[in-house]
């Protein structure tokens, strides 16, 4: 029973200290999130799209050797 105790306060005292660092973020204005936001959006298209020319070529490649 008294590891039970031991386990709770660790708990109560994890979610006080999370809540007393949670104050000290400075949170993005949604106008920063959206620019973000964007910016990953169009990083991943173009990394899809690079990704999906090497696979292209290189599938092409490879049936070119097998015949």
């Amino acid at each position: 029973m008294n590891k039970v105790k031991i386990i709770a306060e660790k708990i109560v005292r994890f979610l006080k200290e999370a809540k007393i660092e949670l104050r000290k973020v400075t949170w993005p204005s949604p106008r920063q999130t959206l620019a973000s936001t964007s910016v990953v959006i169009i990083v991943v298209i173009i990394v899809s799209i690079f990704l999906g020319i090497v696979d292209f070529g290189l599938a092409k490649a490879i049936r070119m050797v097998l015949g």
